[in-house]
């Protein structure tokens, strides 16, 4: 069984940047998908940017594409997000998230099985 652990949150100002990490084992990445979502309170768990383990391929949600940066480190089984030019707007509990053996990228939480612990982020003014 695969498990996905994150580390990497906290709180930052209007304008900042924050660097999340999400280290996977139990199970090879090669066919996977790697995803990024946040849940902000009383609100949907929305898609933030997702990575094609096999060729590191990426796509972004509209709200942070040119801000937030998701790549991986296939040697350690680790993907990351940076985020830049955070907005309060931005503040959200961050999941990790692993669809394994996928026959196509998704950008629907759904289509996800594997899923990290959620680490806060708090974007102040």
């Amino acid at each position: 069984q695969m498990r996905l652990v994150e580390s990497g949150g906290g709180v930052v100002q209007t304008g900042g940047s924050l660097r999340f990490s999400c280290t996977a084992s139990g199970r090879p990445l090669d066919r996977s998908i790697m995803g990024w979502f946040r849940q902000a309170p009383g609100k949907e768990r929305e898609f933030v940017a997702r990575l094609r383990w096999n060729d590191g391929d990426t796509y972004y949600a509209y709200t942070v594409k040119g801000r937030f940066t998701i790549s991986r480190d296939s040697a350690k089984n680790m993907v990351y997000l940076k985020m830049d030019a955070m907005k309060p707007e931005d503040t959200a509990t961050y999941y990790c998230a692993a669809d394994g053996d996928a026959l196509q990228p998704s950008s629907s939480w759904r289509d996800y099985e594997t899923w990290g612990q959620g680490t806060q982020v708090i974007v102040s003014s």
